[in-house]
């Protein structure tokens, strides 16, 4: 086992997850209080803490790095680390309870493990053990978000289980875990299994609807760890497996940008909106992956970063509006900036964040993205994700006007509380400072080296953002936004509910379980009585041999063919003779 000082001795996604254990049998003040200090450790700690590899052990005879640092997994673990602090704030000051805040603190840590591990094989068992804590955090609010959790469950569980077939598949051809033991996942089937599997995390368009479902169900504070974890560690799991990018994902990545800005325009449930923008915005970041140059590594793990701030604010904001009004739908809210302006500022804040717009931080880093495709003569993805960004304006001016602008609000409504407020202010804050001053987040962007470009900030190279073209394109996507919501505000306010994929593998999966078990259950039932009337049959022939006989030759009364009854089998009698023939006919192959 190596090591590298107190730094390192523990792995701080273990340090909050035996904290999380304690913390659920503390007060209600003193587990958040242990959960900030916690999460601020991680971030700390993620700082400070030298590049290597660390805790490198023997497991099952398998070589095994359960701590691995270098400048991708500390930049997980630094926002991680971030955006935990300030989620557990903003929990107690929602009144989430002790427990929930507990399995939340479960999920951070779990997912913090992931992102350090050194192997596959670490990697997959806290993968594994994110899936179980957020399914938890989810089932704890009850009502609603049971049944969600459990299609969740499923999902993640099928996510899981193909990652695990890809990597074993992988270390037959390697021979090793290790990250270092190759560039990337084997390539061939199990490249396609873990591309599968990690595509259920980050919300592959057809593997997506998990994420519409399950985030509008839970307590409002929940919905802001659950925005935050899964997927992007899901893109950095994909970072892991093909560092080298691939197209197929660029160009899924590309859909998942139109897709999921679509599929949000038409929502009228706020939560379930910002659900989607989570799917259309990690588009880009897989894009970034999928491109696999430095520029574009660059800008995935920068809209990474930028995107954990906007959309933990966006799901403060608007669960801010849940808690004071109690309302989940567009229509029941509006007009709700006269009593709530610092809630509607800091919702303003992030939704120019996650459009691109100039002077925010989601301006510098989706430029990024889109500037590697125009640079690598990717004009089909370049188109793909500069329509996304019409998109997303269009998206966030409906949910600005409808919930801020438009109408008012019948009913007493008050302001975000003290605890609310400061969480919001602080990432609000962030937002802008890497929107104006983008060397700043340049500085934590991880090292990379391409023969076309050369990292952020690794070789002295730098990104120009505020170009001119760059600025236009910025502006330019704006007043599309303005003029197709100009067009469109009526039509999109008949909208509330729309069907997504969801709605029709959730019936065959239904109705296709209830078949096999009635399937099932017929067939046991038929050979069960078969094999019953055989019995009555052998036991009535050894009590009164002559009457058998009789009844075998005599006809029965009514019956023109001639068949004795006891010779007609019913479908009960018949599954039971091909079971038995097909049986003998196995055995007598073998």
């Amino acid at each position: 086992m190596a090591g590298g000082g107190p730094l390192t001795a523990v792995p701080p996604g273990v340090a909050v997850v035996v904290g999380a254990a304690v913390a659920a049998a503390l007060s209600r003040r003193a587990a958040h209080a242990l959960g900030v200090a916690l999460t601020a450790g991680t971030l700390l700690w993620a700082l400070v803490v030298p590049d290597g590899v660390f805790l490198s052990t023997n497991f099952l005879g398998f070589e095994a790095v359960l701590l691995r640092v270098d400048g991708f997994s500390r930049l997980m673990a630094i926002i991680f680390g971030l955006i935990g602090a300030a989620a557990v704030v903003y929990s107690y000051a929602s009144d989430a309870d002790g427990i929930q805040t507990a399995f939340a603190l479960s999920y951070v840590g779990t997912s913090v493990g992931a992102v350090l591990a050194g192997d596959w094989l670490a990697l997959l068992f806290f993968w594994e053990l994110m899936a179980a804590t957020s399914t938890l955090l989810i089932w704890y609010y009850g009502g609603k978000a049971i049944r969600a959790g459990f299609r969740y469950a499923l999902l993640h569980g099928i996510g899981g289980s193909l990652v695990m077939a890809g990597i074993v598949w992988h270390y037959d051809a390697v021979g090793s875990f290790l990250f270092s033991a190759a560039d990337g996942i084997t390539a061939g089937v199990p490249a396609v299994l873990v591309a599968v599997g990690i595509g259920v995390n980050v919300g592959f368009v057809g593997l997506h609807a998990w994420l519409p479902d399950t985030s509008p169900r839970p307590h409002v504070a929940a919905s802001v760890f659950l925005c935050v974890y899964t997927t992007k560690t899901g893109v950095y799991g994909m970072y892991r497996a093909f560092p080298e990018g691939h197209l197929w994902i660029a160009y899924m990545g590309g859909a998942m940008a139109v897709f999921g800005a679509g599929m949000a325009l038409l929502q009228d449930d706020m939560r379930r909106l910002l659900s989607y923008h989570i799917q259309s915005q990690v588009g880009y970041m897989v894009a970034g992956v999928g491109i696999g140059t430095a520029l574009a590594t660059s800008g995935a793990f920068a809209h990474v970063f930028n995107h954990i701030l906007y959309k933990s604010l966006l799901f403060m904001t608007v669960g801010v509006v849940i808690y004071r009004t109690g309302k989940e739908r567009l229509k029941k809210v509006g007009g709700l900036y006269r009593e709530m302006p610092l809630t509607a500022v800091t919702f303003g804040i992030a939704a120019l964040s996650i459009a691109g717009f100039p002077g925010f931080n989601g301006f510098v880093s989706k430029g990024m993205v889109i500037g590697a495709a125009h640079k690598e003569h990717l004009d089909a993805l370049w188109w793909l994700l500069m329509l996304g960004g019409v998109g997303t304006f269009l998206s966030f001016i409906k949910l600005g006007y409808h919930a801020f602008l438009h109408g008012k609000y019948d009913g007493p409504v008050a302001d975000a509380n003290r605890g609310q407020s400061v969480a919001m202010v602080a990432i609000a804050g962030l937002c802008v400072i890497y929107g104006v001053y983008p060397d700043a987040l340049f500085g934590l962007l991880p090292g990379t080296k391409s023969s076309k470009y050369v990292a952020l900030p690794a070789a002295g190279a730098k990104y120009t953002v505020f170009t001119v073209d760059h600025l236009v394109e910025g502006i330019g996507l704006a007043v599309l936004g303005v003029a197709g919501f100009a067009v469109l505000k009526k039509p999109l306010s008949n909208v509330s509910v729309v069907p997504d994929v969801d709605a029709l593998y959730n019936r065959v999966a239904f109705y296709g379980t209830r078949g096999v078990v009635v399937g099932v259950t017929e067939l046991y039932a038929a050979v069960d009585r078969a094999v019953v009337a055989a019995a009555r049959t052998v036991a009535g022939a050894v009590r009164d041999p002559a009457s058998a006989v009789t009844a075998v030759a005599r006809p029965t009364d009514g019956d023109r063919s001639g068949t004795p009854a006891s010779l007609r089998a019913g479908i009960g009698t018949t599954i039971l003779v091909l079971v038995v023939v097909v049986a003998l006919v196995l055995a007598a192959l073998m």
